[in-house]
């Protein structure tokens, strides 16, 4: 047997090579799933190479074609020189930016050599280097609030056509929602356990999404003002409850006074480079003829290049910030606006407000936006497609949906891993209801796995209390207060899972380690395991019909069962016995 040179991958700075804290620099290496049976590291200071140091590195994640092998390392002078040796079997490599060369596994190279100066590196460890998201948001759960539908706290400002609550929306309905609403609704929240609030777009705008801003400086007269928008976020703060705003800068509205300037002026428009516009005199249809989200013309691209662009969003976000003491922006269609341009907004909302939560809706693979520079964090919609995978449509077996999750994990450093926004549904998803056919013991086994998994969970509003409906407009139907009509059951079932998290830390900061011996067809089982606390818990999550014995023996676990979805586990010296379509997390 020989090393799968193929297979092997390493970057230096990147998610395979980066600053954990201002003293410890964490390596990573990939190759192919079963291949090595060792990987160790070889440590130094290119100026001080006699110094040297072998480490071990730890098989961490498996995927469904790779190993992720992974070592901290705190080099004395903050510079860190290094190689990997290979062992497969019969053969021993050194691998270095050069390639690949044969080793004596018990030989380390000659210092003084030349061969020390194509050994990777990570030149010098800067404070800069570090990726340091807020640490709020390691423990909040998030609850996300489409505020038109959520509550009507002031009918004086519903706008004209307002129909009555809990009527199944079109996509141009009113219903009356507004930031009193949210108001007089926070104890509720509060009582749930939500630490954190995210809202969909505030500011003006003719829709009843907000998608389509027609001016980013005012907040839109249907849902309040200014000072509504203050009031909602020190009631929060004094619950303990963040608020983060949506921030659409990617595009505005057609209503928006630039673009308005340009319909009207043409090419002599002061804003016409505000926009991508490709001729004139401009065109709605049947093709916008200038750039657009999508192709939608009542959502016309800004130019995030312009200077005076710029200028002007990252003041509409610092404003925000100053003026109400909100706690972050979510950015909207976040992977179509240019990197700088996120890079300048990072670096002025964080001097306004250094633990202000930078979140980007991307769906998809995003290291490129989160190497520290940009975003703290991205909407996990992998997360939410694992999932569904496993426990909906039955397309991923527990072992490949520990594979999927594995390589997820594995995109980003561990920093991220921990606060990725992790969620179930959204204003652009079906709801978690319809999606599971309305199913409650699938709902409940989706909802351990998003309140136990590493991330920060977050909630999409009447998913606690079963709300259904299907794709856009259907799941934004108004909230359900009405407690004859809600799944009370199910609201207490949350509650105590978000509980859960908050008493026990592994849940909230800790490691995550799938146990691929005890996973079967249907069943995965995980372990959350915090350092700083020594502590760890174990999930099992069965979504067959028939019951299952998962081994809790042999690794220091003395079966304390701390919450299950129906009650019924089966505890015995060795095992816990899961009935069909259930769960449990247990010490």
């Amino acid at each position: 047997m020989t090393v799968c040179r193929e297979a092997i991958t390493h970057r230096p700075k990147s998610n395979f090579a980066y600053a954990v804290d201002e003293e410890t620099i964490q390596l990573r290496l990939r190759s192919k799933r079963g291949d090595l049976d060792d990987c160790q590291v070889l440590v130094a200071d290119k100026f001080d190479w006699p110094n040297r140091e072998r480490l071990d590195m730890q098989l961490v994640r498996r995927d469904e074609r790779f190993d992720y092998w992974q070592v901290e390392v705190e080099p004395e002078h903050r510079r860190l020189c290094y190689a990997f040796l290979l062992t497969a079997g019969d053969e021993t490599l050194w691998f270095t930016e050069w390639g690949f060369e044969s080793a004596d596994k018990n030989e380390l190279p000659t210092a003084g050599t030349d061969r020390s100066l194509h050994y990777f590196e990570y030149p010098f460890l800067h404070a800069g280097d570090v990726i340091d998201p807020p640490d709020w948001v390691s423990d909040a759960v998030f609850y996300q609030i489409f505020p038109e539908r959520f509550a009507n706290g002031d009918p004086e400002i519903d706008p004209d056509g307002v129909e009555e609550w809990g009527g199944r929306p079109a996509h141009d309905s009113f219903f009356g929602g507004d930031l009193e609403g949210i108001i007089d609704t926070l104890d509720y929240l509060a009582d749930l356990g939500i630490t954190a609030l995210y809202l969909t777009p505030v500011f003006e705008s003719l829709s009843n999404h907000k998608y389509n801003t027609a001016d980013y400086e005012q907040i839109d007269p249907h849902f309040g003002d200014t000072e509504t928008l203050s009031r909602l976020v020190d009631a929060a703060h004094d619950r303990g409850i963040r608020v983060m705003l949506d921030a659409v800068f990617n595009h505005c509205g057609r209503q928006f006074e630039p673009f308005q300037d340009v319909i009207e002026h043409g090419r002599e428009s002061e804003y016409v480079d505000w926009f991508h516009i490709h001729e004139f005199p401009i065109q709605f249809e049947p093709r916008p003829s200038y750039d657009t989200f999508g192709f939608e013309s009542y959502m016309p691209k800004l130019n995030t290049e312009n200077p005076e662009v710029q200028s002007y969003l990252i003041d509409v976000a610092t404003h925000w910030i100053e003026e109400t003491d909100i706690d972050g922006w979510r950015l909207d269609v976040a992977d179509e606006v240019d990197h700088q341009f996120w890079r300048a907004f990072r670096q002025a909302v964080k001097d306004v407000k250094p633990d202000a939560y930078i979140l980007g809706e991307i769906w998809h693979d995003s290291r490129p936006w989160l190497r520290g520079d940009q975003f703290d964090a991205v909407m996990n919609y992998p997360f939410m497609y694992a999932v569904d995978g496993f426990l909906s449509d039955g397309s991923l077996d527990a072992a490949t949906f520990a594979d999927k999750s594995n390589r997820f994990l594995a995109r980003y450093p561990d920093q991220i891993n921990e606060v990725l926004f992790n969620l179930l549904g959204s204003h652009d998803t079906a709801r978690l209801r319809y999606r599971y056919d309305g199913d409650e013991h699938t709902v409940r086994l989706a909802l351990l796995l998003l309140l136990t998994f590493r991330g920060t969970p977050c909630l999409y509003y009447g998913d606690e209390i079963g709300m259904t409906g299907g794709d856009d407009p259907d799941c934004r139907r108004p909230m359900i207060w009405d407690e004859a009509r809600q799944d009370r059951e199910l609201h207490q079932y949350v509650s105590d899972l978000i509980g859960l998290r908050a008493d026990h830390r592994p849940l909230r900061r800790g490691s995550l380690t799938f146990s691929r011996d005890r996973c079967g067809d249907g069943v995965v089982v995980y372990r959350r395991s915090d350092e700083s606390s020594d502590d760890s818990l174990t999930v099992a999550i069965n979504r067959g019909d028939a019951p299952i014995s998962v081994p809790i023996a042999g690794d220091g676990e003395a079966g304390t069962v701390l919450f299950t979805t129906d009650g019924d586990v089966t505890v015995g010296e060795s095992e816990i016995e899961l009935t069909g379509q259930s769960g449990a997390v247990w010490r």
